[in-house]
């Protein structure tokens, strides 16, 4: 039997990220948490997804027009934060 670690939120978040931004994706979120948050990658919480999706989606609206894309985004970060909170 193997024991498959649980992944970090930050790692979650990258595999996300990762479907819309492609190898950008861990420098992207990263930098983004560093700078907006103030906080190393792997100290990221639950709480701070919040803030992460205002300035993440953002800036993705930057990079396309397909409105439906952002808001698949977004949407499936907030599961992830709905379900590391419970």
């Amino acid at each position: 039997m193997v024991i498959k670690a649980k992944a970090s939120l930050y790692d979650e978040i990258v595999d996300i990220t990762y479907d819309y931004l492609g190898p950008a994706a861990p420098r992207f979120i990263a930098r983004g948490i560093e700078t907006h948050l103030s906080k190393k990658p792997e100290k990221l919480i639950a709480s701070d997804i919040p803030v992460l999706l205002d300035w993440s989606k953002l800036a993705i609206a930057l990079l396309t027009d397909d409105k439906q894309m952002v808001e698949d985004f977004s949407q499936r970060l907030l599961v992830i934060a709905e379900r590391r909170n419970t």
